[in-house]
């Protein structure tokens, strides 16, 4: 058993598209970012990597090539679920959360866990998704940006 965690954050600029977990959520600003900029997927990714002990998105899906620019976040996790099946891991559980002041996350929720599921052939169970606030303090609490942190167990 492995156990990984990861984090990420971005900060929110107006037009961008917001997506998080897969799924574009309609609201006023998106993420910056070279991808897609989906905090959540990013943070599952690397505690995924982590637990494996494949480094991090940054070793592999680097800002400085164009290919990764503006690329869905659901493809760069296919990638990375390949990898880890390669090297003979499951995935027992996924537990993430998002904290973000707003947008409400609660409406979509159910969305991201099936979208993950589905690009990890894994039964969506497996998969816990909250979100919280952070009662207006820091980046996030001003709605300068939303963050992520995921931890997973892999067997």
């Amino acid at each position: 058993m492995r156990i990984g965690i990861g984090y990420d954050v971005h900060r929110l600029v107006e037009n961008r598209n917001l997506v998080i977990g897969g799924v574009t959520i309609n609201y006023e600003k998106g993420l910056l970012g070279h991808s897609d900029a989906d905090v959540l997927l990013h943070a599952v990714m690397d505690s995924l990597l982590g637990a494996a002990a494949k480094g991090d998105i940054g070793k592999h899906f680097p800002d400085t090539e164009e290919k990764y620019k503006n690329i869905s976040s659901l493809i760069l996790l296919k990638y990375v679920g390949d990898l880890i099946y390669d090297d003979g891991y499951t995935i027992a559980n996924i537990d993430a959360i998002i904290i973000a002041q707003k947008p409400k996350m609660a409406p979509y929720i159910d969305e991201m866990r099936e979208k993950i599921a589905h690009v990890l052939n894994i039964n969506i169970n497996k998969i816990n998704i909250k979100a919280t606030t952070e009662e207006g303090l820091g980046f996030t609490g001003s709605g300068d940006g939303i963050s992520a942190q995921s931890i997973c167990l892999l067997i």
